[in-house]
């Protein structure tokens, strides 16, 4: 325990330093510069590491067979297209027809009223006319007719075997299909809706989730609302503005990203809404909000706004939550919510987190044992921090961060440590172009798929061997398989001499494998004080419980043995000075 004392009074006095070269202008950017994988150490300096991921293929429209698949579309529509419209040109003349009569029997009574009528109703029949053949042309040319995703397409979901892709500038969603490893086909265009729907198009759809019968949520932005379909995409119902007092009458209701419990419940991300995530009951009820981030603001702050004119005020920051960007719900039910437009003092001092992972009361429960936040990289530089536009989570529970700032992608396991980060911008397969408005992150098992905006296509990675090895090893450890898990740990160990989850997952095994001296050793050169005082209570309580005879015997010599010594002396003392014995 000294050894473990002695090195975090290293840690902190070495904290100071860096500090301290901070304040002076010197700047740590050199730390940043890292190669495509890596990792943080005890004392943050980073670490290169073997790939944990690789690049199966860059997926564009092409590869995708969108072109085709909307040709065939096209060419199935076509003849229904003409068909209503004929059928529109019989329902106006047999209009027509019927008016002509009624202003026949009546234009003696009220010709000139009748005359206005007439007009409205022509004015009418144009608008209704004008509306659907724009519902058309919108349709053919915005849904249809592009053989391209737009580069405003802000969110994927994996399904199974299924990509959705919300093609949010051409108000449609896509259906991918991956057909093979490195095979993946677009099979479907979807751009309405059935059933009786007052608007049975999409507009700026941003989110898709589907639950467990099946049903089709979408976010529908530019029409205030989030559609709930069953799997043949028929209209079931609707989530519109909630009605709550808090809000203006004014403000439109924009759903941008949402999730979808297993009781049918919507939590909802909506534009302009920083008071948490917008909770629907599955019969379409608002039931609050929950979920909001903490308001956290400094004592000087809260004075001078205390005191400052009112012109001041409006000049001042205000006190207000921060708002969500993106969320997940894991296989749990509990909802990853990620931020984005964090500032680097908040994340540093720890009164702003990038993620969160909330509970249904709202309350975040995400661990974080790691020696740094999980905010995606700790040395900012000019640029910034990180900003996490998207999150996706294992079902152990590790969970992914998506980085638009420098392209990376940040992994993590259920403790907050960093297991690895790679990625970055630029041109080649495994980076992402610099200036993407947006960065969508899911996941299919194991691999991992980004929806890169700029350019036009997904990006699908895979785990390396030496990825595998530590997703593996951390299954083992979660199914009770100890040794094995150990075992996997010592192969990576050896790949990665500077892993220090590693040497921490060796110990951690062996510390449930109750072989504390040994996984004693190994936190100790990692530093992990948490684990190494478990291990030692555990190793202390073993050492007494093996050890027991010998303690109660040099007890009872060290306690009884000096008793017995000092009534055995004043007997004889006693024995010594009694007058019996003097003569």
């Amino acid at each position: 325990m000294k050894n473990i004392s002695a090195k975090r009074l290293i840690k902190r006095i070495s904290a100071f330093a860096a500090s301290m070269v901070i304040l002076l202008g010197s700047s740590l950017v050199a730390n940043a510069e890292a190669k495509y994988t890596y990792s943080y150490d005890y004392w943050g300096d980073v670490q290169d590491s073997p790939d944990a991921y690789e690049v199966i293929g860059v997926f564009d429209c092409q590869d995708l067979g969108l072109p085709e698949l909307v040709e065939k579309l096209l060419s199935n529509v076509e003849e229904p297209v003409e068909e209503e419209g004929e059928a529109e040109e019989e329902a106006e003349a047999e209009e027509e027809a019927a008016e002509e009569e009624a202003e026949a029997e009546a234009e003696e009574e009220a010709s000139s009223e009748d005359g206005e009528a007439a007009e409205g109703g022509e004015a009418s029949e144009g608008g209704e006319a004008t509306e659907g053949e724009t519902t058309v042309k919108k349709n053919q040319k915005a849904d249809l007719h592009s053989p391209n995703i737009s580069n405003t397409s802000n969110a994927i979901t994996v399904v199974g075997n299924y990509i959705y892709i919300c093609d949010t500038g051409n108000n449609r969603i896509i259906k991918v299909e991956r057909v093979g490893r490195e095979q993946f086909k677009a099979v479907d265009i979807i751009y309405k809706i059935n059933g009786d729907v007052k608007d049975n198009t999409f507009d700026n759809p941003t989110d898709l989730q589907v639950d467990e019968d099946g049903n089709i949520y979408v976010a529908d932005n530019g029409n205030g609302r989030v559609l709930k379909m069953d799997s043949n995409w028929n209209y079931l119902m609707e989530f519109g503005k909630p009605d709550d007092s808090t809000l203006e009458e004014k403000m439109d209701f924009a759903p941008n990203k949402i999730a979808v419990d297993t009781a049918g419940r919507i939590y909802c991300v909506a534009d302009n809404m920083n008071k948490g995530l917008l909770k629907y009951e599955a019969d379409g009820q608002f039931s609050g909000f929950v979920g909001a981030t903490p308001v956290v603001y400094k004592f000087w702050d809260y004075i001078q706004k205390r005191f400052a004119t009112q012109a001041q005020r409006e000049k001042l920051v205000s006190f207000v939550p921060t708002e969500y960007s993106n969320l997940y719900m894991d296989h749990d039910g509990f909802i990853y919510a990620c931020s984005c437009n964090l500032k680097e003092e908040d994340l540093k001092s720890k009164s702003a987190q990038a993620v969160r992972r909330l509970n249904l009361m709202g309350n975040d429960i995400l661990i974080r044992n790691g020696e740094f936040p999980p905010y995606g990289d700790i040395y900012m530089g000019n640029g910034g921090p990180s900003q996490i536009v998207d999150v996706t989570a294992f079902d152990n529970d590790s969970y992914v961060l998506m980085d638009k700032n420098r392209g990376r992608i940040f992994t993590y396991d259920d403790q907050g440590r960093l297991l690895f980060a790679f990625g970055g911008k630029g041109n080649e397969k495994g980076y992402f172009k610099d200036g993407a408005q947006f960065l969508s992150l899911d996941h299919m098992g194991y691999d991992l798929i980004v929806m890169d905006s700029s350019s036009l296509s997904l990006t699908v990675f895979t785990p390396t061997e030496y990825g595998s090895m530590i997703f593996q090893a951390m299954d083992q450890f979660d199914a009770g398989e100890y040794v094995q898990s150990g075992e996997t740990w010592q192969k990576i160990m050896d790949l990665n001499g500077n892993y220090d989850l590693a040497y921490i997952g060796v110990g951690r095994a062996l510390l449930r494998q109750e072989k504390y001296k040994e996984a004693m050793k190994y936190f100790e050169l990692k530093y992990d004080d948490d684990n190494y005082s478990k291990a030692f209570k555990q190793y202390r309580k073993e050492w007494v419980e093996k050890h027991i005879l010998a303690i109660f015997i040099v007890a009872f010599g060290v306690l009884i043995v000096p008793m017995i010594i000092s009534k055995i002396g004043k007997i004889k003392y006693e024995i010594d000075t009694a007058d019996i014995f003097k003569f």
